[in-house]
């Protein structure tokens, strides 16, 4: 997992994370071992994180957009009330037949909803007002799902979108960023620019953008 801070730093800051549920432990392990882009997988920090938000909003309706392995998705649903829902967007049965492997054996497993389909048609049928939203797919459409979330988003509720640094490149030379980098750079100017939100970008592994709905 990608980091910002000198190496003995982010040991100590992971040390001091509530400790790693022995299940989310193994689905890590799992997908560092079963899968060719383990990178793309929230580590113990961000999901503590994430669940933190969704424990602080008192969440009851949770939207993420990435699935991956369901790292993130059941580090969220841990944070739920018993009786409340997250609906998970994905496009991969490859990645997600991992991940429902591990919440069928998870306690929080039954809030988790998988949508297999493109995310922007899944978020387009959604009526029911969404508590908070965690971006975390393909890097250029960013500014389309923000767009789409937005909207549905309760007021005070959050929206977070990961990987906004992209390992730092985000700040290089507009004429030597690639796709996603450029991408990226215009989804934080679009953010920056959204009177819509009240928002923060934290320097937290690959770099997290917190947002609140006004």
């Amino acid at each position: 997992m990608l980091s910002f801070l000198p190496e003995h730093l982010d040991s100590y800051v992971g040390a001091q994370a509530t400790r790693e549920d022995e299940l989310l432990a193994e689905l890590a392990s799992v997908t560092r071992n079963e899968t060719d882009l383990p990178q793309m997988m929230v580590g113990n920090i961000e999901g503590t994180l994430l669940r933190v938000l969704v424990r602080a909003t008192q969440a009851r309706c949770v939207l993420e957009v990435g699935t991956f392995t369901g790292y993130s998705a059941l580090a969220m649903a841990a944070g739920l009330p018993d009786d409340a829902q997250l609906i998970t967007c994905d496009v991969s049965e490859e990645y997600t037949v991992i991940a429902r492997r591990f919440w069928e054996r998870s306690a929080h497993g039954h809030k988790i909803f998988l949508r297999l389909g493109p995310a922007l048609e899944t978020i387009a049928s959604l009526d029911a007002p969404i508590d908070m939203a965690f971006i975390d797919a393909d890097k250029q459409n960013y500014v389309s799902y923000w767009d789409s979330i937005v909207p549905i988003v309760r007021t005070d509720g959050l929206i977070v979108a990961d990987n906004v640094l992209w390992s730092g490149r985000v700040i290089d030379d507009p004429a030597s960023q690639d796709e996603d980098t450029a991408a990226l750079a215009a989804f934080n100017e679009h953010v920056r620019r959204d009177s819509r939100v009240e928002h923060v970008m934290l320097a937290i592994r690959d770099g997290i953008t917190v947002a609140v709905k006004l």
